[in-house]
């Protein structure tokens, strides 16, 4: 029973904080552009309000457009399941996926996001969806090999191992390929959560994605678009420092006291990353759209790097 309610409890972490992190991080980034910006709090604020807006659809929407975001909604809720969130042991459902299948879980709600975009006829949303795919097929082969050289060096893709692994043996968290695959997923990280020095969130047509293909989108499914885009950064930060980076801080008793330490423990690591996230994004010049493959390709050589340096050892 103790272990069901640490389920539960590891899927609503990800549900309630992930508005949080993403109003920390629109902070951050605020006061390093000498703003004052929004509280951290707003993204609640602006739920709240989409959810009690009126609900307009398309006249050429069809199926595709009302279960999308349900769709999007239900697969991030499904991944916390599967990664260690308050635990460093595997609870009741954590055995029915590994890493690859958390990827799948993920990479299914952007691609039915895409096709939503796609299914309302609208130019911008063609616009949004196709740039996303041109990213999407530059950024899944640098993931696919980041799954090769963590099963690799940790000889099983359950995330639970992965962690256990560089708890254990300093040498392998300071190995060559471990770091190769933290910089090939910081990278991905960037480029999965819209923090790349790119213009891609923003209304100005030259540069929209992630705005475009949602523009048909408005009241609750838009809400539930915007829960689920927090939800997919708050889980790749959690795979970033539980699993590859931070992997200490996690609760050994499952008690009730450590779930809520290991909370506090994850929130703090994650601030360490944003605050590098918003450096990143914030210190470098903004580039053109078409440069997106720059550091794409930076990080398909750091992945590839880290499965030769694996054959090495």
């Amino acid at each position: 029973m103790k272990d069901i309610l640490l389920q539960i409890a590891q899927v609503a972490a990800v549900l309630v904080s992930a508005p949080l992190l993403q109003g920390i991080i629109v902070q951050f980034e605020e006061r390093v552009q000498r703003g004052q910006g929004p509280g951290i709090f707003q993204p609640y604020r602006d739920l709240w309000k989409l959810f009690h807006k009126e609900q307009v659809v398309p006249q050429s929407a069809s199926w595709l457009y009302w279960i999308a975001p349900v769709v999007a909604f239900t697969c991030m809720l499904t991944v916390p399941i599967l990664i260690p969130v308050l635990t460093d042991y595997p609870l009741p459902l954590s055995d029915m996926g590994d890493i690859l299948g958390g990827g799948l879980i993920l990479t299914l709600g952007a691609f039915m996001i895409t096709l939503a975009g796609l299914d309302s006829g609208s130019a911008y949303g063609g616009i949004g969806s196709s740039r996303a795919v041109m990213v999407t097929i530059l950024a899944e082969p640098t993931l696919i090999l980041v799954f090769v050289g963590i099963t690799l060096l940790a000889k099983a893709m359950l995330p639970f191992v992965v962690n256990h692994l560089l708890v254990q043996d300093p040498a392998v968290y300071w190995s060559p390929a471990h770091l190769f695959l933290v910089l090939a997923f910081f990278v991905l990280l960037l480029t999965e959560t819209d923090r790349l020095p790119i213009h891609s969130s923003t209304h100005i047509e030259v540069y929209m994605i992630e705005e475009a293909r949602v523009l048909e989108y408005s009241g609750p499914l838009l809400a539930l678009i915007k829960w689920a885009s927090m939800m997919k950064q708050f889980i790749l930060y959690i795979i970033f420092c539980n699993v590859l980076t931070l992997p200490w801080g996690l609760s050994h008793a499952g008690t009730a006291l450590g779930a809520l330490a290991a909370w506090a423990a994850l929130l703090g690591k994650m601030l360490l990353v944003a605050l590098a996230v918003v450096w990143v994004e914030t210190s470098q010049s903004r580039l053109r759209f078409y440069r997106y493959q720059e550091p794409l390709a930076a990080s398909f050589l750091l992945a590839v790097l880290a499965v030769v340096a694996n054959q090495l050892q």
